[in-house]
């Protein structure tokens, strides 16, 4: 029979360790190290310390800003759990130099220093560009919407407060009755247990009343730029609620502006907004006064390409894109429709029909298009096969002019498609369609249309054709190599730091594999010289 040597898994060996030596060249964390050590300016930070004559030494916040970042590239952004690696994990040991700071240094270090995260964040692009990596010649932009510390359930309107307040009394004023019944009545089977719950739950709903009511007080409904009432949120007032492929969240929107020579992301911001029409002349102008306080580039957008996707298409972002000369080429929702690479192509659509609660799939219903006009416009051609017959031979749509036409009350009463024709065919008699002809003389074409006309050139779609490839594998690796799936903080400014905290750790992981640290023989160089 074989003999095997004896091992014992439940045996301890102490060893020596030198933290340099864990560290080791062409890794993340000795790209993280020597960075901070040695590129970037951590003075920046002393504004946040006042014990230069009394009180303890603080932690450097270097070993802070080192443990933290290399947290987050590993996916764990919870304070408390910094702390347990930084006592038993070797790498985060030689990353802290043993120091083992408290959960609520690291989370004060997070919280409190967005300002210096922002430096921070600019002198990593600094060093970027020294290694090369930023080529200023193309840039995409996109964003990712996540979910943060905040209850979708809390979000609502000053209405619909008023309404959940008035729910919540009803509930508490049932339990007191339910209470006085008890006593009343004097029964004896009710268990002390179900009296304290029916007891806590008052409590409960009275701290949520006073809640609800403090923010009252507090908050006014917020406004879009539309003039329409937004949802306020009490847990978190600057965050809103999105529709995001998860479905619907409360969160905010990372946004990032992506060099395309190696998908460095040059500008980085967090807004709590649903929609990104209205964020994209923040971005530019970001991006812009970045690449100024660096002394890069006067005006980076200048001689570069930006591009970005249909949720920021809108006419005023088109007419100040066009306006201050950026070559840029914005997508509109129906941009491929347009393209005839995209004619026979099917049209993807999310599958949810075994989710619970699916809604049921609607018919799709006739467009404009789908008529067909004679060749003098005296009447069209209805999916039916049916005529309906001019009503109006040049109509005011806007700046373009149109052919209006209807059907007849007899044709569509019984028509088999109605469902599909119609809006409200319970209560719309007949259909009517409008096919635009022309723009009327002296009408300009408006921005939106001058930017359709750029982006359907053949050169628009070849450029617009490489924004996927420049923007969103940025994307998957912070949200799937680096695991970030929740913002884990409350408030706009300190969200917008940990959106550039993990940006940075993009940032730094191109550094590692594309920059001179990338080298193991010189970084080995460097160690022996030190």
């Amino acid at each position: 029979m074989a003999r095997y040597k004896h091992y014992d898994y439940g045996q301890t060996k102490m060893l020596p360790v030198s933290y340099e030596r864990q560290i080791l060249p062409g890794t993340f964390e000795y790209t993280l190290n020597e960075l901070i050590d040695r590129e970037i300016d951590m003075t920046v930070f002393a504004s946040r310390y006042r014990n230069d004559a009394t009180g303890a030494p603080a932690y450097d916040p270097a070993i802070l800003l080192k443990i933290v970042l290399f947290a987050y590239s590993k996916g764990i952004t919870s304070s408390r759990e910094i702390e347990k690696l930084c006592r038993e994990n070797v790498l985060f040991m030689a990353l802290s130099a043993d120091t083992q700071p408290h959960f609520t240094t690291i989370a004060d270090f997070i919280s409190g220093s967005s300002d210096q995260i922002a430096r921070v964040f600019r002198d990593v692009l600094l060093v970027c560009d020294e290694a090369g990596l930023i080529g200023k010649q193309m840039f995409a932009i996109d964003g990712v919407k996540l979910p943060s510390n905040a209850s979708k359930e809390w979000s609502g309107t000053q209405a619909e407060y008023s309404k959940k307040i008035e729910k919540m009394e009803r509930a508490a004023q049932k339990l007191l009755a339910r209470h006085r019944e008890v006593d009343a009545q004097q029964i004896q089977g009710e268990a002390p247990a179900m009296q304290a719950a029916r007891e806590q739950q008052v409590k409960t709903l009275r701290a949520a009343i006073a809640k609800v009511r403090g923010f009252l007080r507090r908050h006014e409904d917020k406004v879009g730029p539309s003039g329409r009432v937004k949802k306020s949120n009490i847990t978190d007032n600057e965050s809103a609620k999105m529709l995001s492929s998860k479905g619907v969240i409360q969160g905010y929107d990372g946004l990032a502006m992506v060099d395309a020579k190696h998908q460095i992301v040059v500008h980085a911001e967090a807004f709590g907004e649903g929609q990104e029409h209205g964020l994209l002349i923040p971005m530019l102008e970001g991006t812009r006064q970045t690449f100024r306080e660096l002394e890069l580039s006067h005006d980076v957008l200048k001689n570069g390409i930006v591009m970005a996707d249909a949720g920021f298409c809108s006419e005023a972002n088109s007419r100040y894109l066009l306006e201050s000369g950026v070559d840029a080429y914005v997508a509109d929702p129906q941009f491929r429709r347009r393209d005839i690479r995209f004619a026979d192509a099917p049209q993807h659509r999310p599958q949810r029909a075994s989710e619970p609660f699916a809604k049921p799939k609607k018919l799709k219903r006739f467009l404009p298009r789908d008529f067909q006009p004679s060749k003098d416009f005296s009447h069209c051609l209805c999916p039916a096969g049916k005529r309906l017959h001019r009503n109006g031979a040049r109509v005011r749509m806007g700046d373009l002019w149109a052919v209006k036409f209807s059907g007849s009350s007899q044709s569509c009463r019984h028509c088999a498609l109605r469902q599909q024709c119609l809006r409200y065919p319970e209560r719309t008699p007949v259909r009517q369609v409008t096919i635009a002809r022309g723009r009327f003389a002296g009408k300009l074409p408006t921005f939106a249309a001058r930017m359709r006309e750029r982006i359907d050139s053949e050169r628009g779609r070849y450029l617009y054709g490489r924004r996927l490839a420049v923007v969103e594998p940025v994307f998957a690796n912070i949200r799937s190599t680096r695991k970030l799936n929740r913002l884990s903080l409350r408030g706009r400014r300190k969200v917008n730091a940990q959106w550039q905290l993990y940006c940075l750790v993009h940032n730094i992981g191109k550094l590692q594999r594309y920059g001179p640290s990338a080298k193991p023989q010189a970084a080995m160089e460097r160690r022996i010289t030190r």
